[in-house]
């Protein structure tokens, strides 16, 4: 049961076969216990990701675009990503509906935790990948930041990309719903996630990062997306944009008087 020592990139953490299966077992119960535990629930992504991640990494490598992040190995916070430039872009682009988003859910795009447990580095940047565009699925779908919301997406992930922790997280997420919000998460929503994420094309493959000025009706009509059926948001849409609006024009008064 001998451990690679060596790390085999910054944050690696080797593991052998047991050691992985004992924290996969260990982040399951507490990833149930307490879902906000991120560091948790991105170690049982990564623990019970398998030949997922091997998957995922040829499907990319067979689509130009998928190469193309490969290669480039981009990464997605807000020391990457000019989000005051994308507040500037016409009403309609993704990088105006992203920066929206961001201010209606209230979240940023630094809370993704960095990957520990995969050995190969490929493999690592691709969960990486994937759990830094998450909110991407969220605003090119519509949908907010709640449980339900979430349960949503997750199965419309396991749809298109397979990922087993997408799979476990639909099956015990419902578990914190009530019987109403249960039943329209599986009446509406899975029939919508399972039919749009199963032909859709494979998100992971989306450089979304190249297509912050194209119009996000059109986006979808590209990438076979439909938006999900309506769900109740924390902000109104109105309301989030005066405040986008806002935040920018006052950064730009500020920058402009330096």
């Amino acid at each position: 049961m001998g451990t690679k020592t060596t790390p085999a990139y910054e944050g690696h953490i080797p593991v052998n076969w047991f050691e992985n299966g004992v924290l996969a077992v260990g982040s399951a119960f507490m990833s149930l216990a307490d879902p906000r535990r991120g560091d948790m629930v991105a170690a049982l992504g990564e623990t019970t990701a398998g030949p997922a991640l091997p998957r995922l990494r040829d499907i990319m490598l067979a689509d130009p675009e998928g190469r193309q992040i490969l290669k480039d190995r981009p990464r997605i916070n807000s020391k990457t990503v000019d989000l005051d430039k994308l507040a500037t872009l016409p009403e309609g682009t993704f990088g105006r509906a992203y920066v929206t988003w961001l201010e209606r859910c209230g979240v940023t795009p630094d809370t993704r935790e960095p990957v520990h447990y995969i050995d190969d580095p490929e493999l690592a940047y691709v969960m990486q990948r994937y759990r830094e565009c998450h909110d991407f699925y969220h605003c090119i779908v519509n949908l907010p930041v709640s449980v339900d919301a979430e349960l949503a997406v997750k199965y419309f992930e396991f749809a298109n990309l397979g990922l087993p922790l997408a799979a476990l997280s639909a099956i015990f997420g419902p578990l914190r719903l009530n019987s109403a919000q249960r039943h329209r998460l599986f009446s509406e929503y899975v029939p919508w996630a399972l039919r749009c994420g199963g032909t859709a094309r494979s998100m992971i493959t989306v450089y979304w990062e190249r297509r912050w000025e194209q119009n996000v009706v059109e986006m979808r009509k590209e990438l076979g997306l439909v938006d999900a059926p309506a769900m109740k948001w924390r902000k109104p849409l109105t309301e989030a944009k005066r405040a986008a609006e806002k935040q920018w024009l006052g950064e730009a008064v500020q920058n402009g008087s330096k």
